[in-house]
């Protein structure tokens, strides 16, 4: 493997949705009636959605590639989890996605670093996750990261909704 990290940039935007689409619909497709799937990736991972993304200075993408080819990503950004303990200043790995040919190999551990250390540029603060209630390999993940779990809501996919949990870092000291 010849693996590449690296900050996304705008013109990535149709590589990042190609590659958020089939990510989740591989992972999670299952799931959801084609209706709800094909409205969740609509809207979530169309290529506007990802170059609106890019261009703000609130978020930040890492794109891992083999060989030139992309095979994950991190997207990192306030917290918007609803949640009563979130704060204005809190941060959140809003996504990290990679696709099942390269899992187990370290890349979405390298992506996560990637990101946290982002988050955490200007020094410790609360991060949260969210994680699907049933993905327990990325329960254990996160949870080997410090990462406890905080609560839970409902998150939409289409019509449906799903039981996700809410995961949370306290900084340093508290």
């Amino acid at each position: 493997m010849s693996l590449v990290i690296r900050r996304a940039v705008s013109a990535d935007a149709p590589t990042l949705s190609a590659l958020g689409a089939s990510t989740f619909a591989d992972t999670f497709g299952h799931l959801y009636s084609s209706e709800d799937l094909q409205a969740f990736l609509d809207e979530s991972h169309a290529v506007a959605a990802y170059e609106k993304l890019l261009a703000s200075p609130l978020y930040a993408l890492w794109l891992a590639e083999d060989a030139g080819e992309a095979i994950g990503y991190a997207l990192a950004g306030p917290c918007g989890l609803p949640h009563e303990d979130a704060r204005p200043g809190d941060g959140e790995l809003k996504r990290l996605y990679v696709s099942s040919s390269a899992q187990g190999g370290g890349v979405g551990a390298k992506l996560f670093e990637q990101a946290l250390a982002w988050l955490e540029r200007d020094g410790p603060r609360t991060l949260w996750i969210s994680v699907w209630s049933e993905n327990y390999g990325a329960q254990r993940f996160y949870a080997r990261y410090g990462f406890e779990m905080a609560g839970e809501y409902e998150f939409l996919v289409g019509e449906q909704r799903d039981r996700e949990f809410m995961y949370r870092r306290l900084p340093k000291g508290e």
